[in-house]
């Protein structure tokens, strides 16, 4: 009889020792699953965000004297609602104006991360799958002098010197689990924009 009883407590912390570990692996599995669907939806919204910017400025027309009314990129925050909007030409034959349908850009409601298309928002992520905590989009801007292409050429720094503005911006998602508020995971890139700057500034006029 006691064999029996020695026999079954053994068994039995075998079966308590068995359900313990797997319920840390089915624990694991599902914080490793969470985890790969919050960094693939914050994946693919920097994606789009970051291939939609690129084209940002564009315009049809490469040579002008006016200037490129699609050039502006408005950014603004705090990161609890921080926003961009921009525009680029979808014309089929340039009108030299921004269509409501030009106008574009991305923001941060609530928890969601949105994109405008025409004059409304629209959600671009699922909360019920990830909540977004954070927006942010930072503009770094590269200053390259021209005044060596003026005639008479003007020294870099020069008040009124020509010099064209080379635009990145730092885009910074952040968003956790809608159903485990400890999955969190960051995405981070840094996006060129294509279409530069017309240049800021004239060359000096030649002395007579």
């Amino acid at each position: 009889m006691v064999e029996l009883l020695v026999g079954f407590a053994v068994a039995l912390f075998v079966v308590i020792g068995s359900i313990v570990l797997l319920v840390d692996q089915l624990r694991d599995s599902r914080r490793l699953l969470l985890e790969a669907r919050v960094h693939q939806d914050l994946r693919a919204a920097a994606d789009l965000i970051s291939r939609d910017l690129r084209r940002a400025g564009f315009w049809q027309r490469t040579s002008t004297d006016r200037p490129n009314p699609y050039q502006d990129i408005a950014t603004a925050g705090p990161e609890d609602a921080a926003s961009v909007r921009y525009s680029f030409s979808r014309d089929t034959l340039e009108n030299d104006s921004i269509d409501p349908a030009e106008a574009t850009g991305f923001r941060l409601g609530g928890d969601t991360l949105q994109t405008l298309n025409g004059a409304s928002w629209q959600a671009m992520t699922d909360p019920g799958t990830v909540r977004i905590t954070h927006f942010s989009i930072n503009p770094r801007v590269s200053v390259v002098p021209l005044g060596q292409f003026c005639t008479p050429a003007c020294a870099a720094g020069t008040a009124g010197c020509p010099v064209l503005s080379l635009r990145s911006y730092v885009i910074v998602l952040r968003g956790r689990s809608a159903t485990d508020a400890a999955v969190q995971r960051e995405i981070r890139q840094t996006v060129r924009v294509r279409n530069d700057a017309l240049p800021i500034g004239s060359c000096p006029a030649s002395a007579a």
